[in-house]
């Protein structure tokens, strides 16, 4: 018999449901919402009650990973972005040595001018609006700027940080 993808996506889920508690669930659809969702939309994407995604948000919510909005009566979730950049930037840190982060950021800025050079422009912003539609090379390029210009600012984050630490160290 041939499963078919609803099959596989519901053994899946069963394995998940199975091999994490009701907190792992709901921990793991927080950290991966960018955009607030309500208990029940967290309910229903973490496998449980709507009270028990209420439950482990709040707590979510206490321990500063997650945030909330609201969105008229009804309280939305997301990840807590600050916790997010700060885990980035200290990642960045152990992973990284301090030359090898430094020879990255210059990377990083001769990239940015390369695509300010090719395209006469000062920002990804201002080259979205020169773009037509069917310019796939050009809307690339344009992905690949604002990423750069987003990894270049962690990493520059992250040297600060290192030496912000070493000075109250010393």
């Amino acid at each position: 018999m041939t499963e078919t993808w609803d099959d596989v996506n519901e053994q899946v889920k069963e394995d998940w449901k199975d091999d994490t508690t009701p907190f792992e669930r709901v921990y793991e659809i927080v950290e991966q919402t960018h955009d607030g969702q309500s208990a029940a939309e967290m309910a229903d994407r973490a496998l449980v009650s709507e009270p028990t995604a209420r439950r482990h948000c709040k707590s979510l919510v206490n321990t500063g990973f997650a945030e909330t909005e609201q969105d008229g009566q009804t309280t939305l979730y997301k990840r807590n972005s600050d916790r997010v950049l700060m885990s980035r930037i200290r990642e960045l840190r152990e992973e990284v040595n301090r030359p090898e982060l430094l020879d990255s950021i210059q990377e990083m800025k001769a990239d940015i001018r390369r695509y300010e050079d090719r395209y006469d422009v000062v920002s990804p912003e201002e080259l979205a609006q020169q773009l037509d539609a069917d310019e796939t090379a050009g809307w690339n390029d344009l992905t690949a700027w604002r990423t750069t210009r987003q990894n270049l600012a962690v990493a520059q984050a992250a040297l600060a940080y290192d030496e912000a630490s070493h000075q109250l160290a010393v």
